[in-house]
């Protein structure tokens, strides 16, 4: 398992921890964590959720009034030291 994905793992965890579901996902340059978030979440558990996901490379919150609110985050995976990393037309 890449270092992101393990990162995203123990983000999930402590989220659990928390009594949040959770999903972990694999993509090509990240791994991402969702976690749904009940109304009813404690401000001594929403301090704990901010400082869980405060370890992720990016994070946000979106709520709608459809499905609820979900948390999610997201640990990039690291880049390749060598080769076209950027693709076609990066500058270096």
């Amino acid at each position: 398992m890449p270092a992101s994905g393990v990162s995203a793992a123990a983000i999930a965890a402590r989220l659990s921890a928390v009594g949040l579901p959770t999903r972990v996902e694999e993509h090509d340059r990240y791994t991402s964590v969702e976690a749904e978030v009940p109304e009813s979440l404690s401000v001594e558990s929403w301090r704990e959720v901010l400082e869980v996901v405060a370890e992720a490379d990016r994070f946000g919150l979106l709520a709608t009034s459809l499905s609820g609110r979900t948390l999610w985050a997201v640990v990039r995976k690291a880049v390749p030291a060598t080769g076209d990393v950027g693709g076609p037309g990066h500058q270096r």
